[in-house]
């Protein structure tokens, strides 16, 4: 006489996965048997009903959830840092170059600020040395804050260094004035230091 069970409740074993088929040799293009192909993998064993399942191979990732590593983690900030270099030295290195000319220029030039005529070479003539310094310097230090602001933009942009790069477009923007600053004050204290030694 059989088990007699209630139709509202589930038999009391799940049923079982059909075993794999069996692996069938395969040969090769001399004829040889090669190594068995290996068959397909069993099926896993269904969980009894009402047994909590997890799904086969994990958990994936959510629908929605954005894998992609972080904005701030895109490589280093090597554009940014080589952007703030020279921006200070366009801001710093340059405008001490300019104001120790200048303040040559002033000191060779006591008297040719005095004079009234136009040819300009001929009353820059004795610091035409300075002179040609504090023209290089000023050419230098343009196109170096040139760079450093395009580099900072890059760098901004592609947030490779974003905070230097930022600081570095600041600083450039801002040397501009520091050298015009700068260059007439020491021009007037070697102008000044030359009027002390004609005196003297």
């Amino acid at each position: 006489m059989g088990v007699v069970t209630d139709p509202q409740f589930p038999p009391p074993f799940p049923p079982q996965a059909p075993p794999p088929p069996p692996a069938y040799p395969v040969r090769s293009a001399q004829g040889a048997p090669a190594m068995p192909t290996p068959g397909p993998a069993a099926h896993p064993v269904a969980a009894p009903p009402g047994a909590y399942q997890v799904p086969f191979g994990g958990y994936g990732t959510p629908a929605g959830v954005d894998v992609r590593p972080a904005q701030g983690s895109r490589g280093p900030g090597f554009l940014g840092l080589l952007a703030l270099i020279l921006a200070v030295v366009a801001a710093v290195v340059i405008p001490i170059i300019a104001g120790v000319a200048g303040f040559e220029i002033g000191r060779r030039l006591p008297e040719g600020l005095t004079t009234t005529t136009d040819d300009v070479l001929t009353i820059l003539s004795p610091a035409r040395d300075q002179v040609l310094w504090a023209e290089l310097s000023f050419w230098t230090g343009t196109v170096l804050g040139v760079a450093a602001i395009v580099i900072g933009i890059i760098a901004i942009r592609k947030r490779l260094g974003r905070g230097p790069g930022i600081g570095a477009v600041v600083v450039a923007a801002v040397a501009p004035m520091i050298f015009f600053v700068v260059l007439p004050i020491a021009f007037s204290t070697g102008s000044a230091a030359g009027f002390v030694g004609l005196s003297a």
